[in-house]
Formats: C-alpha cells, structure tokens, sequence
C-alpha cells in the first residue's frame, strides 16, 4: 500500500473549496484540480519518496498480473466558474493525432450548489453544421443537454461526448491517463498572458458523436457487506468504480488489479494506518487492504470483472448460469440431470455444461459453485446425503474441480439461494436476512453480517423442522409439528384439499374442478371469490406461516424475511397480513428493531446466482 501526495492545478476556473473538504493548501492561490491518483507526464502524483510512476517501474506488476501500464487517472475538480464546452477523443484518434490516450471519464459529484449542473452532450440529435453555426454565434449550449445535479450522482461521459461541468460543482473525476481536451466553445475568456484561450474546433468536429445523449452509467443500487454498504458507479473498457459507505471494517483483496482508495468523507485506519478526508492510497494487485472506521469511499480498479459458473443441482435438472463478480447472468441453460446415473456421469455432464456456456459468453471462469438438495459438507466438497438424487457421501466438488480444472465450492440449495437474494436480489440492501422458501418443503438460508450461516458441519438452517404445534402433524423428518409440515405449499395444498370434502358447497370446487387439480394458488381464488371455507384455509395458513417467521425473528432478528416459492405470487394478499399476525407475536414488539417482509426476486436463478456468489466468496477466502 502507498499513501499518495497530489498534484495541484491553478486554472482560471478554479475555486477554494477543495482547501476546507481535503486540507489542500496552494500557497493561497486557487486549486482548481487536485491529481489524486496519476502517472501522467502533466502531474505525476508522489508516492513516499518519489512519484507514483517510479514505484509502478519499479513493480511492474502493481497493476495487474500482465504488467500493464496504469490505465487511470483520478483528481478532485473545483468549479467555481463554468468549465469550457469540450470534447476528449478516443483512443485511435488521439494515439494517432496526439501521441496520448484518448479520454473516457466518470463524475461523481461530491457537492453541488443550488441549481448547480452538468452538460453530457446533446438534447437530440445534431449535425455538424448545426453544431459550427451555434458555436459561431456563441449559442451552443442551447444544444447540449443540462442535467441539474446532487452530490452522490454519477454520470459515464465517453470519449466522443461534447460536455462542461458546470460552476458551482465539486467532483471526483475518474479517466483514462490522458490529458487531450478540444476545446469548443469557452465563453470568450482569457488566460494570464490576456489572450484568448485557444479553441479546438476542427479537431473537436472529427471526434464528437452528434447523436443525442444516451446515459450508459450503470449504477446499481447499494448492496450491504461486512462493514457497510457497496454500490456499483459505473464500469466501461477502462475501469469499474464502486462507492463504499463504510460502517465498522472492509476488507477485499482484488487478484486481478490495483485498487486505488480515494477518501471522500469521514476518518478511520486503512491497513493499521489512520486516514481523513481527502486521503488517497494505491493498492497493489493481489494486496489485501482492510478499511476500519466510518466514511465514504471511492474504490476504482480495472475492469477485469471476474466470472463465476453457478450451478443448481436437482433431481430433475441441472441448471447452470456464468455470473459475473457483480451478479449478471452473461448466459444460461439447464440439463436433464438423470439421477438414476453413477455421479461420475452427472459430473462430467455438469462440466461439459460449464465449459460450453463459458466459451459462448465468451469468458474465463475463476472458480465453480455447487448449490445441492441435502446435507452438504461444504468444507470438504461433499454430498453427506441428498434424498432427492438418492446420494451418500459423494465427493462432487472434487470431481467437477478435476475435469474444469478450477476450484469448486458446494452448499445446500436453500444456502445458495439466499446468497443470490443477498447478492443480486431483493435482499441486496441487507446485511442480515433470512430466506424462507416455500415450496415442497420449507427451505431457508441464512444470511448474518453479510456472511452464509451454515451451523456446525454445515449441517445447520433447516428452518423447515422447528416445531411450531407440538403433537401436531408428522412431518417428512419423522417428528410432528413442524414449520412444513403446516407452511409449505404442500401442507397448503392438503389443507386445501381437506376444507373442501368438509365443505361439498365451498366455490373452490368450481375452481378447481377436482381434488386433483387443488394447487397453491386454489385457496386464494376462493378467497377472493368470496369463499368462506377458501378465507379460513387462508387465514389458518397465514396463522402457521407467522408462528414460524416469528420464531425465526426471535432466535436472529434479521432486517429482512424474504419469502420465494408460487404461494408468494400472492403478492399483497399474502403478505400484509402475514405482517401483521407476524407483528402480533414478535418478542419485544417492532419498534426497536423493525424487519421488513418482502417477496424474493430471482425466481428459478436464484440458486444458481447464489452458487456464484458461493464461488466467488470462497476463492477470495482462500
């Protein structure tokens, strides 16, 4: 790690403000950039005792595993004026043309005056004649596009993209090492020597894309981590930027990269050092680095997005997706799993699979994760037992490894699909959730502090075998009682079937038209139909549900229950009052530690997203 000392930039745009955010002292004179993170010739920034460009020479695979040279450069941006209208080109035409990388940028907006906004090219589409004839006249901003703006926004402005920030704006800007800018339009003002600053017209005409602005920024939204939350800024060709909002301790190592750690707000210890506001650090590829304390965070790296093969075993089908490190299905498919087949067979199918959808997106994978039916003892890669495909002691991780050669990393189903909720799903905003999947059974995982609980020999979560009426029915593991035994769908399509021969004249007969067609869905059809036996077969199942959950939010009190399986396509009429008889029951009442009730997202790419998430979870661990 390298604790990094700035490069400091007078224009005549510039402003103060940087002085009272970061401590930046010019000698009294306006800072108008502050280089935080640069190699480039313009402003190399120092790293100890000499500049950040002698210590990548110096290791030259600080950046990446291949030598590269450092692709960014990252720098604080005071606008007391407005900046000029200009555009960066790409690289072909600047490598060409001007011996200099061309210029793709990310804003982050660390604070923004009342009104204050952004120009990101332009209203609608434009010709290049248009284009001249405004700048002639001095009217082009009537073309761009002006975004009014508040700081935590971010926008992607591409090579090509004709913008200006605009005064009144404090930003962080991340860019390709380059320092090419065309200037447009740059309202008729002078530099020191009294001349006007020079434009860039004809150059600026052969780069700028006329169509009309097209937003490809990509944030995602806020997913929790030990130690805060992460939220995706923005990714393209030359790199992938997050925003950490740190609360207590994070830590990550990134194999495949630097990170570059810049301090926006708060204090704490990065890797046993103290850091405030304003700090800036280098992080070497492969170097863990652990952040402790409460602040907000730029993280920027290369965009060597890492890929995971997710697999969800069942006895059915095997279905298999190529997930990134961020939770997008790049492609999927499923097979027929034949468990009536010798293991040996079933692997080798699960990593044919692997490898055919790997080369059709088009990526290497880092690692396989295994979501499995049973008791899974997911340290040594091993199927204790799985009723569903009629396995004992099977080593399926060791065979899957063998054939891919890549680590493969294994647990329960349920596990799996509460990791995808947590990763990329409904629960992505929590650090503790529980799900609870009704289905056949009742399944769950666990999720605390942001980490899968798995219990002793990962035998643990079968949330599913709690009693919650003792003496009450048998359930499938041989005691009587149990939470499915009276709330998964089966036990609801059961008590359905029962309500309707006590009840020849119930309207869930026409419904359904039989006892063999009652589904899930048939109570809450006779519900809504006005059915008296259908609202008490609801309302008994809804009753059943609660005591369970409640029994899950006594023993964990996570912040969220979520709920998959059909029965949750119910939506509304399921849950506000499962909420309710939920509230009704719960030790020590809601106000002091509230939990919300909500529907999982994933659906049938839960598992495999979860077993990706397992696999990318695993690998960083070891």
């Amino acid at each position: 790690m390298k604790k990094l000392t700035p490069v400091l930039k007078d224009y005549l745009w510039g402003g103060y403000k940087l002085k009272g955010m970061f401590g930046r002292d010019n000698g009294g004179k306006k800072i108008s950039e502050s280089w935080e993170v640069s190699v480039h010739p313009d402003g190399p920034c120092r790293a100890g005792e000499g500049t950040l460009a002698d210590y990548l020479a110096a290791n030259p695979r600080a950046v990446d595993g291949e030598g590269s040279a450092l692709p960014v450069l990252v720098k604080y941006i005071d606008a007391a004026q407005n900046l000029s209208v200009q555009v960066h080109p790409d690289d072909e035409y600047a490598r060409r043309v001007e011996q200099d990388n061309g210029k793709t940028e990310m804003w982050y907006i660390l604070s923004a005056d009342e009104g204050a906004g952004i120009y990101c090219g332009f209203r609608r589409d434009t010709t290049k004649e248009e284009f001249l004839a405004k700048v002639a006249d001095g009217t082009v901003e009537e073309l761009l596009n002006f975004i009014p703006v508040h700081a935590g926004d971010c926008y992607l402005i591409k090579a090509g993209t004709v913008h200006a920030i605009g005064a009144g704006c404090v930003i962080c800007e991340v860019q390709q090492s380059s320092n090419v800018t065309y200037r447009v339009y740059d309202y008729n003002r002078r530099g020191a020597d009294g001349k006007l600053r020079p434009l860039h017209v004809e150059k600026a005409v052969d780069v700028i894309n006329f169509r009309a602005f097209r937003d490809e920024t990509g944030t995602g939204l806020p997913k929790a981590v030990p130690g805060g939350e992460i939220r995706l800024l923005t990714q393209c060709k030359y790199f992938r930027c997050r925003e950490l909002k740190l609360s207590g301790k994070f830590s990550e190592r990134n194999a495949r990269s630097f990170t570059a750690v810049n301090i926006l707000e708060g204090e704490g210890m990065i890797n046993g050092e103290p850091f405030s506001a304003g700090d800036s650090f280098f992080i070497d590829c492969g170097e863990r680095y652990t952040l402790g304390g409460e602040a907000k965070v730029l993280l920027t790296c290369e965009n060597r997005t890492a890929c995971y093969a997710g697999i969800d075993l069942g006895g059915t089908f095997i279905k298999c997706g190529i997930v990134t490190e961020d939770g997008k299905i790049l492609v999927k498919d499923k097979i027929p799993t034949g468990k009536e087949r010798d293991y040996r067979e079933i692997a080798a199918d699960m990593a044919a699979l692997v490898q055919r959808l790997a080369a059709e997106a088009g990526v290497g994978l880092e690692a396989v994760g295994i979501g499995s039916p049973g008791t899974i003892d997911s340290k040594n890669g091993v199927i204790v037992y799985s009723n569903n495909i009629a396995w004992k002691n099977v080593p399926l991780c060791g065979e899957v490894s063998a054939r891919l050669g890549l680590p493969a990393y294994i647990t329960n189903d349920a596990n799996a699909a509460a990791l995808g909720e947590h990763f990329c799903g409904a629960g992505s905003k929590y650090s503790s959730l529980i799900l609870v999947t009704l289905g056949t059974g009742v399944g769950g995982g666990i999720i605390i502090d942001g980490k899968l609980f798995e219990g002793n020999k990962s035998a643990g979560a079968e949330i599913g075998h709690s009693v919650i009426r003792f003496g009450g029915e048998k359930c499938t593991c041989g005691r009587r009682g149990c939470f499915e035994a009276y709330a998964s769908a089966t036990a609801l399509i059961r008590q359905t079937k029962r309500a309707m021969e006590k009840d020849p004249q119930s309207k869930m007969w026409a419904i359904a038209g039989s006892l063999d067609n009652v589904d899930g869905k048939t109570a809450f059809d006779g519900l809504r139909a006005g059915d008296r036996a259908a609202k008490k077969v609801v309302k008994d199942y809804i009753r059943c549900l609660a005591e369970g959950i409640c029994n899950l939010l006594n023993e964990f009190r996570p912040e969220a229950i979520l709920l998959g399986g059909g029965v949750c396509a119910e939506g509304d009429t399921l849950l506000l009052p499962l909420k309710k008889e939920v509230d009704k029951r719960l030790f020590g009442g809601t106000e002091y530690a509230p939990f919300d009730l909500c529907k999982a997202s994933l659906g049938n790419d839960a598992g495999l997203c979860g077993a990706a998430r397992l696999a990318a979870v695993r690998s960083a661990e070891n």
